[in-house]
């Protein structure tokens, strides 16, 4: 097998059904594994959020400063509402 293919990818040019059929259920198991894994995901995302963000604060400074404001504001007002709304 190539160490180039994806875990989730067959490898071509298997011609014996019994080491295809294990191939594809090894590769079906680990893209099982792959979508099913919340918190590796999350981690990915969350990686990607913050490269992005970083990216965009290097680019426009007083942007991400305005977003950081707008976000911190908006949270505020969400807490403050979820808060008012429970003390009634």
């Amino acid at each position: 097998m190539s160490s180039d293919l994806p875990r989730t990818a067959v490898p071509l040019g298997i011609t014996d059904p019994v080491e295809r059929a294990r191939a594809e259920l090894k590769a079906a198991l680990a893209a099982i594994e792959e979508k099913a894994n919340v918190p590796k995901r999350a981690a990915r995302a969350t990686r990607r959020a913050q490269v992005s963000a970083r990216g965009f604060a290097d680019r426009n400074p007083s942007g991400a400063a305005v977003a950081v404001v707008g976000t911190a504001l908006a949270v505020g007002v969400v807490v403050w509402g979820v808060v008012r709304l429970y003390t009634r």
